[in-house]
């Protein structure tokens, strides 16, 4: 029995370790604890013996895979915004009224015209669902320039990374790309003749402080805020989330880690 034991080699040690891990995992009925067992069996049989080149991954396949996970997760923001109450029924990003507006909430609210003010709320969310779609393309884009340089910095960077460089590439070019068609939506759904009223209502009464705001520009800051929000739970979600995983691309450029 013991010689047959000895026979055994360092690789199928490793293999037989590996699949033990996942075994007490499954057995275990942890999602969480599977997830982290399963990685660290993955890591087991990777490390074992060969070259970089039998079980490593390449430059090339790092960069693919994180823009491959960029792709899906830009894809899915906008989605996700750019649909009916995307914004106006997500406590996360819901818009409210800018700050500016507040007195006049108050003061409409005394004499039962709250309405009027609700109704200017959700026009202003309607507004950014209807600009959300926009980022799609200015997505692709930013993804497409990626250095491997950039590349390396995402990879081995915080949960966020990548939506940080997002950040700071796209924004001009996002508020720019927005802009027009948050005027658009805004002109569209309404907003200014439901703004008008409002006014209308509030400057009837008497010795009321002057009220201004740029709702354009308001609801633009807004809406960017929001699509960011989501890219960044998308990308730590594809980080760390095997469920997220969708393409063996990304199960092996993630589980690498």
């Amino acid at each position: 029995m013991c010689k047959i034991f000895l026979k055994i080699t360092r690789h199928q040690l490793i293999i037989v370790t590996g699949l033990f891990f996942i075994t007490i995992c499954l057995i275990s009925g942890s999602a969480e604890a599977a997830d982290n067992w399963l990685e660290k069996g993955s890591s087991l049989l990777r490390s074992f013996g060969g070259s970089s080149s039998e079980t490593g991954l390449s430059s090339e396949e790092i960069g693919a895979g994180l823009k491959d996970a960029l792709r899906v997760s830009s894809e899915n923001v906008v989605k996700q915004l750019g649909s009916l109450d995307g914004f106006n029924k997500d406590s996360a990003i819901h818009i409210p009224l800018p700050k500016q507006l507040d007195t006049v909430k108050s003061v409409l609210a005394k004499i039962g015209m709250s309405g009027l003010l609700d109704d200017l709320e959700l026009k202003l969310n309607r507004a950014a669902e209807a600009a959300a779609p926009k980022a799609k393309k200015l997505f692709g884009d930013a993804i497409s320039e990626m250095s491997f340089d950039d590349v390396k910095k995402i990879y081995g960077g915080p949960e966020d990374a990548a939506t940080q460089y997002f950040r700071g590439k796209m924004s001009p070019s996002l508020s720019a790309e927005m802009q027009p068609v948050v005027k658009e939506s805004l002109a569209e759904v309404g907003v200014a003749k439901a703004y008008d009223n409002v006014m209308k209502q509030y400057r009837s009464i008497p010795f009321m402080p002057e009220v201004k705001a740029d709702l354009a520009d308001y609801v633009l800051e807004k809406g960017m805020d929001g699509i960011f929000h989501y890219m960044a739970i998308e990308e730590a979600d594809i980080r760390r989330n095997p469920a997220k995983r969708t393409t063996d691309l990304l199960k092996r450029v993630f589980g690498a880690k």
